[in-house]
Parts: structure tokens; sequence; C-alpha cells
């Protein structure tokens, strides 16, 4: 068994964390992820109503298994009703990412609930420290969906340097061996997303299942042009890493030109909504070469674990 502050913290037989996806990461997914033995993770959007919060979270709760919520800061600016549906779900971790996560840490602190803090830069971390973050989620480019510009394993290190709270290493974090590697580095656990999008327990379309298995590490890009065309305020920053297609092969590049597009708003919506994968987005990163096949999140958090139980026992006798 691997043990590190994380797992002590909330009773975990691994050091993995699913990703909190937006679209692809709801109830069923965090329940199959936390009977692996690590801790799941619902992703609310957005546009995701609060009453949805509140039904996929007794999905894993009726398992009896824990699990956790993950928000966006800037939509709970606009949304503060999502900050009560999540709190009223009760999880035992809450992460609050995409902007200043002080003024919805006090409020989970008080609900009993442990909050993360998604870091993409220092200045992530030092605004992430000052609100009281109980968990550090380093973040680098390699993850697929919205991201920094900042490589996982240097940010990780300057993190790692920089503080002596829990750190999750996100990014690139795809195999038993890479979860080693994180944990090596001295990671409290990885961060996973990329390697649950092909899990039957996920939200999205058994086609876009089939695309993220088909596709190599090198069909990514770190694009603003689905959220533009949409018409999404997510803020500039935080571009989102997507399996390429035709609307990013026309658009990325040229998203000023997508500003006031009114045809490609409306190609991207209606893609979306009929399963267009050439025109919607399916966001993913850069490790999703590695993801061949359909499995539950349960083996997938069990295989990730058993791998990186080897490697850290062949990584012991490099030792002398």
């Amino acid at each position: 068994m691997i043990t590190t502050p994380l797992t002590r913290w909330f009773d975990l037989d691994t050091p993995v964390f699913g990703a909190p996806m937006a679209g692809v990461a709801g109830g069923e997914l965090a329940r199959a992820v936390s009977l692996g033995g690590g801790l799941g993770m619902i992703g609310v959007g957005s546009e995701t109503p609060a009453e949805w919060v509140v039904e996929q979270a007794r999905v894993p709760a009726e398992a009896d298994v824990s699990y956790g919520i993950g928000l966006m800061a800037w939509a709970l600016e606009l949304r503060p009703e999502l900050l009560a549906a999540a709190i009223a779900a009760e999880p035992v971790l809450v992460s609050v990412g995409f902007g200043d996560p002080a003024p919805f840490v006090g409020p989970l602190h008080d609900a009993g609930i442990a909050v993360a803090t998604p870091v993409n830069t220092l200045a992530d971390l030092d605004r992430a420290l000052g609100a009281g973050a109980d968990v550090i989620v380093a973040q680098g480019t390699e993850a697929g969906g919205h991201t920094g510009h900042r490589a996982t394993l240097p940010l990780l290190q300057e993190v790692l340097a920089a503080t002596d709270r829990p750190v999750l290493a996100a990014g690139g974090v795809a195999t038993g061996a890479g979860l080693a590697a994180v944990l090596v580095a001295g990671a409290a656990g990885g961060w996973i997303g990329t390697p649950l999008l092909s899990c039957p327990e996920a939200t999205n379309s058994a086609a876009a299942r089939e695309r993220v298995r088909a596709a190599g590490g090198d069909r990514t890009v770190l694009t603003s042009a689905f959220d533009i065309a949409q018409g999404l305020p997510w803020p500039a920053r935080w571009p989102g890493r997507a399996l390429a297609n035709e609307f990013t092969e026309t658009w990325h590049g040229r998203e000023d030109e997508l500003r006031g597009d009114t045809a490609a708003t409306e190609l991207v919506r209606r893609a979306r909504a009929e399963g267009d994968l050439e025109n919607a987005p399916v966001y993913a990163g850069e490790s999703v070469g590695l993801v061949t096949t359909e499995e539950s999140a349960t083996d997938v958090v069990r295989r990730l674990t058993a791998d990186a139980e080897k490697a850290l026992q062949r990584a012991g006798r490099l030792v002398r």
C-alpha cells in the first residue's frame, strides 16, 4: 500500500484523486474512482444546475464512499448557489480553482470541508496559501481541459519547495510509473483526468470515448477557440487543452476573428448538442495516447496503484 499524508487524511487506499472534469465526472465516475481506493471528484461547470450537484453527490454517498466536488471560482462569483449546493452535499473535499479561492474557503471550512486549490504559477500558489487552502494541486500545461502554460514537473518542484502543505501533481500522470515519478518527486498524490476519459462511468458519449482511445499524444491543442465561440466568460489566462479537430484547425490562432461570429457560435453549440466531434470540444491531456482501452475507473485506479507500487520498488533498488 502507498501511504502519503493525503491517504492518511482522507483514509484512502491509494493517493489517486480523480480530476473534477465538468461534463465528464459525475457521481458514477466519482463513485468508481473511490471504490478503487482513491478519491473521486464530481466536476461542476459554469452552467451546471445546482440541483444536479446534489443529485450526483447521492451516488457515491449511497455507496458509502468518500468523494469530492470541483468548483470554479470565477463561476461561483456569478452563481453562488453552486457553493451552497456543494456544501449541502457534504463531500470530504472541495476544489476551488481558476480564480481567487479566498471568498469560498471560509464557508467550506466552517462546514468541515477541506479545500484544494489548483495552481498554475507561483503567484497562484501565494494566493492559495493566503486564502487558507489545505491541499495544493500543481497543474501543468500537459493536463486536459482548462490549464496554464507551465510544464508539470518544473511547476511541481517549485511548488514543493515553496510550501509544506500537501501537493497533488496534475498533468501527464497516466501510468503507474508516472504516479510513482511524482510521488518520488515529493507529491502526496496524483490528480488524474485523461486516464478516466475512456471509462464507461464517465458522462461523456461513447463516441467521445472512442475518439479519446484513437487519439495520439501529439493531437492536442491548447486553445481558447471553443470558449470564445460559445461566449463563455473563461478568463483568458486559462485556455483549454482539447483534441485537435476541424474547428481547431480552422480557428486556433484566429481567436480574435471568432468574437461576435454568430455562425461559429451556432456551429459549436449545435455540434455539442448533436455530438459532432469535429466541431465540439473533447478536452484531453497530452497523455491521451496512453489511453487505449475502455475499462472501469475502479480498474484504472487499481492498475495505476499496482504499477506504481512496482515502479517504486524498482526505484528503491537504484540506491546502494
